[in-house]
């Protein structure tokens, strides 16, 4: 029976890189996202490049019930999870006195709070399971404060805590914690820009990282990866 992945946010940039390494080593996908088309495509594509299931679900990560009615798709497979990638989220640039009104709120929902449900919903399997790897996808900017990081850095701040609390939590039963913090990587969050490819990281990489820490022996734990353009921070 192949292994599980379970990843939102996972038909675009890195959540599609992660979704197209673990596919290679035989990894069947449950991915969300919310763009139905997207996910078609997505679906589409790696089952016929590789000899793995993808299955898909239509939801936005932001709102509680899209997150409960993925965690309960999930469970409907009755299948053991052997990673959970956190990767829902978006990036909006601006100063924290001068954003819009509900800023703060929308970027905690989509960056902190789809993990946080999505991992309150699966973690009674993962404990009875005693396994599994949790990956939570924060940012440089989780510990590093930048010019106009405003909501978005104090919702990955945020990530990264939780992330830590996770840790201490399920490291009895057997489930590893990782943080995952990369630097400025070549997604649609930086389309407009006008820095050359270079400058960026590939989402491949990010994945290539993800998968190296769960290939470690069940008695070790990366409990973060910091990744960073080889020019630095942008």
């Amino acid at each position: 029976m192949n292994k599980l992945l379970v990843i939102t946010g996972g038909s675009k940039g890195i959540g599609r890189a992660i979704v197209e390494k673990f596919s290679s080593h035989a990894f069947d996908v449950l991915v969300s996202a919310r763009n139905l088309p997207d996910l078609e495509k997505l679906q589409k594509e790696i089952e016929g490049k590789y000899s793995n299931k993808v299955y898909i679900y239509k939801g936005d990560m932001a709102i509680a019930k899209d997150v409960k009615g993925f965690t309960d798709f999930i469970l409907t497979l009755n299948k053991p999870i052997n990673v959970l990638v956190n990767n829902a989220g978006y990036y909006v640039p601006g100063e924290i006195c001068t954003e819009p009104d509900g800023i703060l709120d929308g970027m905690l929902n989509a960056n902190l709070y789809s993990a946080y449900h999505m991992t309150r919903g699966l973690a009674p399997t993962l404990k009875k399971n005693k396994g599994g790897h949790i990956f939570n996808m924060c940012s440089v900017a989780s510990f590093k404060a930048y010019p106009n990081g405003g909501s978005y850095a104090i919702s990955k701040f945020a990530l990264l805590g939780f992330s830590k609390c996770l840790r201490e939590e399920l490291k009895g039963y057997n489930i590893r914690v990782t943080a995952v913090m990369p630097g400025a990587t070549q997604t649609s969050s930086w389309d407009g820009s006008d820095l050359p490819e270079s400058r960026f990281m590939m989402p491949q990489d990010v994945a290539e990282s993800v998968f190296a820490a769960f290939s470690l022996s069940g008695r070790s734990v990366v409990e973060e990866i910091v990744i960073r353009p080889q020019l630095g921070d942008i």
